[in-house]
């Protein structure tokens, strides 16, 4: 079978290279012009935790050719539609794309090839893409892991596969309440991911600071609250009931849910969002896809989102120059 990655930034080039390491033949595709030639010319270099260098395909969105069985899409979602169209045309008549982007973006790509050639992927790993065909993982291998799925929860024979594929770097799990998977990563990437590029610090930098931890709750409680009303069970995090340990409904229980934040996040603090990444580097970021998608949900099921809409606004106003990711922020943010 042929085997697309499109998007290959800091995920899809340590994907890419651990597949390639396995024996998979897989093509690898970025608009990123000195990456991709860095790759053709001297492989993957992965760096961090782990440092291996690995000879891969890579090539241009326009050296594209001929169809794919799987296509595993790693792009940012801001113009997902025009992004999926364009690979449905290079998409197998039985091909499916799997979707490993933030937020819920198996929606947008479903509207474009349908339920039927759509699966979501959750990513339980991080990595930064540090120059040239160089990207650090910053995760332990041994704690890497993926959630894999379709938004109706089916298990096929093209999801086996996949989940084959995806082994081949690390454990897979296929989640039969795939939504309620997604709703735990855009518990953490809103509350985390969000905050912190609003604040210019880490994921422990958010949850640490008792300023801005407050938030970090808020959000949090937005989240459960938003995926209550919509009758979706948000799924544990690697075995840990996330709910159960961060809900509250009374001034105890707060308390506790306040505490327990940084411990949560303990093993994941040094890790700086995305979104951050690119308002350094003065580019848009997928705000919308996740804080946006909570606020997107929380007016289709009338549940208040003051914290995530905030943080969607403030953020905008930095991608527009009008202020610079730092705490200072927080005094603008809903009390």
């Amino acid at each position: 079978m042929r085997i697309a990655i499109y998007g290959t930034g800091s995920l899809g080039t340590v994907l890419g290279a651990y597949l390639a390491k396995n024996g998979v033949d897989v093509d690898l595709f970025s608009r990123n012009k000195e990456h991709i030639e860095a790759l053709k010319k001297q492989g993957a270099h992965i760096v961090g935790k782990v440092d291996f260098i690995q000879k891969v395909n890579a090539y241009f969105p326009t050296e594209m050719k001929g169809e794919y069985d799987l296509i595993i899409l790693l792009t940012k979602q801001l113009d997902n539609h025009n992004v999926v169209t364009f690979l449905k045309s290079h998409l197998a008549k039985d091909g499916d794309i799997l979707t490993m982007q933030n937020g819920l973006p198996e929606l947008s790509v479903s509207e474009v090839v349908g339920e039927n050639h759509t699966m979501g992927c959750s990513v339980a790993w991080g990595a930064t893409l540090l120059g040239k065909g160089v990207s650090e993982l910053t995760s332990d291998p041994s704690s890497m892991s993926f959630g894999l799925g379709r938004i109706n929860g089916n298990v096929d024979e093209h999801l086996l596969r996949a989940k084959g594929i995806l082994e081949h770097m690390c454990p897979v799990v296929i989640e039969s309440n795939f939504i309620g998977s997604r709703f735990s990563k855009l518990l953490v990437n809103s509350a985390f991911s969000g905050l912190s590029a609003l604040l210019g610090t880490t994921f422990g930098g958010a949850a640490n600071d008792k300023r801005s931890r407050v938030y970090c709750q808020r959000i949090i409680k937005e989240v459960i609250d938003v995926a209550k009303a919509a009758n979706i069970k948000i799924e544990p995090i690697q075995g840990k009931d996330i709910v159960k340990l961060l809900d509250y409904h009374n001034p105890i229980k707060k308390k506790i849910s306040f505490m327990l934040i940084p411990l949560c996040i303990k093993k994941h603090a040094a890790l700086k969002a995305s979104m951050l990444q690119d308002l350094q580097k003065g580019k848009k970021c997928e705000v919308d896809a996740i804080n946006g998608v909570v606020s997107q949900y929380g007016k289709k099921f009338n549940v208040p989102t003051p914290i995530n809409d905030a943080v969607v606004k403030l953020i905008h106003e930095i991608e527009e120059g009008k202020r610079k990711p730092n705490f200072d922020n927080l005094k603008d943010m809903p009390r």
